[in-house]
């Protein structure tokens, strides 16, 4: 009996020490949730010979805050340059994605079946503002 009784007021004792010791709410930091606040939802699409293009431009993109949700290839040899798609809602979105970007031209084709505000299809000239080459 005298263990049981010490054994919950170990317990007990445990208990109040993680609740006396840890940090208030109020007073930690609150970590953003992905993709909370962000103006665009984006996928990212490398339309050339250029390996890591479509990650290189996804990880500059995230830097400066655009929710980037997928990337990957995506060969079209029509392009002529870079393509920022909106694929739902209006052109503010596109335009943000198109500062950040530093390149693109904007084209509205709407895509209700995917899941992204706006697609981005790189070309040459994307590789090019970041020294990458085929």
């Amino acid at each position: 009996m005298k263990t049981k009784l010490l054994g919950a007021a170990g317990v007990l004792g445990i208990v109040v020490a993680v609740w006396w010791f840890s940090p208030n709410v109020s007073e930690t930091q609150v970590l953003p949730i992905p993709g909370e606040n962000h103006d665009a939802v984006v996928e990212v699409f490398n339309a050339t010979d250029v390996d890591g293009l479509a990650r290189t431009v996804t990880r500059n993109l995230r830097a400066k805050g655009v929710d980037v949700v997928f990337y990957g290839s995506a060969r079209d040899s029509t392009l002529d340059s870079t393509q920022i798609i909106i694929r739902r809602g209006d052109s503010t979105a596109a335009v943000a994605v198109q500062e950040a970007l530093g390149t693109g031209r904007i084209i509205f084709q709407p895509d209700i079946d995917r899941l992204v505000d706006v697609t981005i299809l790189l070309h040459l000239d994307a590789a090019a503002l970041f020294g990458l080459h085929p």
